[in-house]
């Protein structure tokens, strides 16, 4: 199982809270899958009278290690003060670092990215970077403390899967003892499997799942297609080929005069 700053988890799929249509089958979604962390934004539970109480026992009976996010956040500042509320309202070093620098693609923001995870990897924080598949930004990320990476697979709530395989393969080949993680854009358990294939540590998604028409049975499916996915992968699969080969020997076979 996939180990983040020295924690194993329990599961390859990271699920994120938001968007079910009801409580009960945001719990039934996470009992199908097994996921082991689940993602909740910080601003969901802000609030004067902790008006997010019940919601926060919820997320915490899922039995997931809670990663909180900075979703929604365009800024340095906005980010880590974001990170500070979460640390203090759910007690964790963890974080999602998202900054956003695109309000169409939700691209984040490089530049604001690397200087607000400098910031809180400073302060302590055990930083998870909501990232592109950019080696370079990603090898920013690391200097500046970051050690695990979660790049997109294509722009948040899409479900166009890997949009970019051969940067995504670059980047695992460029750091392989660096837990990746695919984080966002993800729309079938197929390209679940296809990230682990590819040698990604875990997948995290929240709409595929939350949107279905049966939350749970999706859940369920993605959480099967990463074990494939990564069975394949630590199997070595063949490599394809343009030309045929026969996978019955010819040696014996009968000649007809």
């Amino acid at each position: 199982m996939p180990v983040f700053y020295d924690v194993e988890v329990t599961s390859r799929l990271m699920l994120g809270t938001a968007q079910y249509p009801s409580p009960k089958v945001l719990a039934e979604a996470f009992w199908r899958s097994g996921a082991g962390v689940a993602t909740v934004s910080v601003r969901r539970e802000a609030g004067g009278e902790r008006a997010g109480t019940a919601f926060w026992d919820l997320v915490r009976d899922l039995g997931a290690r809670v990663l909180p996010n900075t979703a929604g956040c365009h800024s340095v500042r906005e980010a880590v003060t974001t990170a500070h509320m979460a640390r203090e309202l759910f007690d964790t070093p963890w974080i999602k670092l998202e900054v956003i620098g695109h309000a169409d693609t939700l691209q984040p923001d490089p530049f604001g990215l690397v200087e607000a995870a400098r910031i809180l990897c400073e302060d302590g924080f055990q930083v998870f970077p909501y990232t592109t598949e950019d080696v370079v930004l990603a090898d920013r990320l690391l200097s500046v403390g970051c050690r695990v990476l979660m790049p997109w697979g294509a722009p948040i709530g899409t479900g166009l899967g890997l949009v970019n395989r051969y940067g995504l393969r670059t980047l695992r080949a460029q750091f392989p003892d660096v837990p990746l993680v695919i984080d966002a854009g993800l729309g079938r358990p197929s390209q679940a499997a296809e990230a682990t294939e590819m040698g990604f540590d875990a997948v995290l998604l929240n709409t595929a799942v939350a949107k279905a028409g049966d939350p749970a049975a999706m859940a369920e499916g993605f959480a099967k297609a990463v074990e494939a996915g990564r069975l394949a992968y630590e199997a070595d699969p063949m490599e394809p080929r343009d030309m045929a080969a026969p996978s019955t020997p010819v040696v014996g076979r009968a000649f007809l005069a």
